[in-house]
């Protein structure tokens, strides 16, 4: 019960801090025939997880409780890529199929890209 609670908060925080920086690059960037807030969110996110992520495995960081909050729960609900699917489908849908292909690529490409960027950060600290 321990590790779902602890999770629950993660994902709380998660949530409401995916919602408020998602808002805030979308009109940062005022483009709204394109969802750039998801796009930000999810390269912070990947960066964040990668960056971490290579600090647990490499370095112990965390105990394993703060492990599952910040990794599983607040990381995990920080990074959206349920409405990443939710807007390509919108956008495909609407018949914006470059568009859709041009977010697809972008999102997948940027979040490895950040994986593996904030990986190789951790191992440099």
């Amino acid at each position: 019960m321990y590790k779902i609670l602890i999770i629950g908060l993660g994902g709380f925080i998660g949530a409401i801090g995916r919602y408020t920086v998602s808002g805030w690059i979308q009109r940062l960037f005022k483009i709204p025939w394109y969802p750039i807030g998801t796009l930000g969110v999810n390269f912070l996110g990947c960066l964040l997880i990668g960056l971490l992520g290579g600090l647990v495995e490499n370095k112990g960081l965390f105990q394993p409780g703060t492990r599952l909050f910040v990794l599983v729960g607040l990381l995990g609900a920080f990074t959206t890529f349920s409405t990443f699917g939710y807007e390509t489908f919108s956008l495909i849908r609407s018949g914006e199929f470059i568009l859709a292909g041009v977010n697809v690529a972008a999102q997948v490409i940027l979040g490895i890209a950040a994986v593996w960027l904030g990986y190789t950060i951790s191992n440099l600290i």
